[in-house]
């Protein structure tokens, strides 16, 4: 035991306690009144009468400066908008959606060239032919010519004897390759317009989801406004209290503190304001200069797609209606039609059809003519005359095999590979349309869940709040508490308000899921009950804050 020495002390301390515990137990049991004092005992001392207790000295009057409450940064010219309207600009003015449009009219502009080329080109033209000098016949004989010959109609560059080498109507091409292109080029068309229904669908997606920031920002502002002057009042009592004495100073520096602190939240949420209206300009096409103002008075939860509908069922209507799906399969069909003219082509032939008609004449000085003299001698000039008229009709028609048979073969290899990979395109798109579906599925039932959840919890967090800010006023409760309720009802009205806007984004997302664009959904209508009396349009300093009464929507 002496090397522990710790140890020893503490078996007797253990000792000590037991002794100590044994004694108290061996004291007779005393029923005691609430709030009577114990019985004497008969050893102890008679008890000393307690000295009156002093009350703390009251603080001396403090001079607290009023917390400041700090401008707006947002200018006062604002340009209103709505829902509508903005997807009506961005169908006019978004250039994404111009360009998937033009794209369309590209692809049709190629699909119609490749009709054209069932049709015979027509040229119209003339050539003249001088020639003057030797000239090497066939069997070798050299001659010294001086000749010339003039063409003029349906076709050009007629010389000597040979055929018209443009003809003036002509064909040229395969047969097989003219066909397939044809059908291949309506499938391109069919794949831009659904490219350009998908762009639409998600750029308007994209408008929507930016006007809904814009909502949210100026709901975030509002709030924080509200708050703010919740937070000023709260400084304002405290102050007083602690000029008066009746307070502590340090907690009119703490409320005032976090008026500071919420002076920087409507910084922020100001911000966040100039930040969703530059970014819906950018989607609308409009100078980020002006500040849009989104004119919905009221955030309510907006149901587009019905509940009862199983997501099964959803799964099948984005099956049928989503223009990716649509575009993947005019892809596949694009490739199949490729493929089999690859495998067509060897036997295909290719074919030069030519028709001239037009006027020839000419002559040379090895056919000339006599022109007598005075003198009566014989003057010898080339002739050049006898035009009259000309046709030529030109066919050839021959079959190519490239490169030994090997370059077709890689060709359709080359198809089939293509092929596949459409094939697996689509599969990747179908995939995702799946997923799609499912996860705004989900994200609807979960968003309208949390709507009651924050309500509740706004209701809640109103309530403390009054209750302690009334407790503050009349000296009942400590000022750190108003201002934990006053943080606490703050953030509930953030999360109320992020609720119903995160499940309206997830109504819109839900519906262009399904292949619908979200312009649709606002020609039906809201059912009244839903649909608060409209509100005035207010301006950025007086936009409402988000009511914590909301009505269900019918279809949950």
């Amino acid at each position: 035991m002496s090397r522990f020495p710790g140890v020893r002390w503490l078996f007797a301390g253990l000792l000590t306690l037991s002794a100590f515990n044994t004694s108290v137990l061996a004291l007779p049991p005393v029923a005691l009144e609430p709030g009577a004092a114990p019985p004497p005992s008969k050893d102890a001392p008679p008890p000393k009468e307690a000295p009156p207790q002093k009350k703390p000295p009251k603080e001396p009057a403090k001079d607290v400066p009023p917390p400041v409450i700090v401008d707006t940064i947002l200018q006062q010219e604002v340009h209103q908008i709505d829902l509508g309207s903005a997807l009506r600009l961005a169908g006019v003015q978004n250039p994404e959606i111009l360009l998937a449009q033009a794209r369309v009219t590209e692809a049709d502009a190629l699909r119609q060239f490749a009709a054209a080329q069932f049709l015979p080109t027509i040229n119209l033209g003339t050539n003249l032919d001088l020639h003057n000098g030797p000239l090497q016949q066939s069997n070798g004989n050299i001659l010294k010519v001086n000749r010339g010959s003039l063409y003029l109609g349906l076709g050009s560059n007629a010389i000597a004897a040979g055929s018209v080498n443009i003809p003036g109507l002509v064909w040229a091409g395969n047969p097989a390759l003219t066909i397939y292109d044809t059908l291949i080029a309506r499938q391109v068309v069919r794949q831009r317009e659904f490219n350009n229904a998908a762009v639409r669908n998600e750029m308007l997606l994209r408008v929507t989801s930016a006007y809904l920031d814009l909502l949210a920002a100026e709901g975030m502002r509002a709030i924080a406004v509200q708050t703010r002057d919740e937070a000023n009042e709260v400084a304002r009592v405290t102050a007083n209290y602690a000029r008066t004495g009746e307070g502590r100073a340090a907690d009119a520096d703490r409320a005032a503190a976090t008026v500071e602190e919420r002076n920087a939240e409507v910084l922020q949420a100001e911000n966040d304001v100039l930040t969703a209206s530059a970014r819906l300009c950018q989607l609308l096409n409009l100078d980020p200069s002006i500040r849009l103002h989104a004119i919905d008075g009221w955030v309510v939860p907006t149901p587009i797609v019905p509940d009862p509908v199983p997501l099964a069922e959803l799964l099948t209507i984005a099956l049928t209606r989503r223009p990716e799906l649509g575009e993947a399969q005019a892809d596949i069909r694009a490739a199949l039609l490729r493929l089999q003219e690859a495998k067509v082509l060897p036997f295909s032939p290719n074919l030069v059809l030519g028709y001239s008609a037009g006027v020839f004449g000419g002559g040379s000085n090895l056919v000339s003519q006599g022109i007598p003299q005075a003198d009566g001698s014989v003057l010898q000039k080339p002739r050049f005359g006898s035009f009259g008229d000309r046709q030529d009709i030109d066919a050839v028609v021959y079959w190519s095999v490239q490169n030994l048979g090997l370059g077709n073969l890689a060709r359709i290899r080359l198809e089939q590979a293509h092929t596949r990979m459409s094939n697996y395109r689509r599969l990747e798109v179908l995939n995702q349309v799946r997923a799609e579906v499912a996860t705004a599925y989900a994200r609807t039932h979960s968003r309208y869940a949390q709507i009651g959840t924050a309500e509740r919890a706004l209701q809640r967090s109103s309530a403390g709040f009054k209750e302690d800010l009334n407790r503050t006023k009349n000296r009942e409760g400590l000022p750190i508490e108003v201002l934990d309720s006053l943080r606490l009802l703050g953030r509930s009205r953030s999360s109320y308000l992020q609720a119903i806007i995160e499940y309206n984004r997830a109504q819109f997302q839900l519906y262009v899921a399904l292949g619908q664009p979200p312009a649709n959904c606002l020609a039906r209508p809201i059912p009244a009950s839903l649909v608060p009396p409209p509100a005035d349009a207010h301006p950025a300093d007086s936009c409402p804050a988000v009511t914590p009464c909301v009505t269900p929507p019918h279809s949950h």
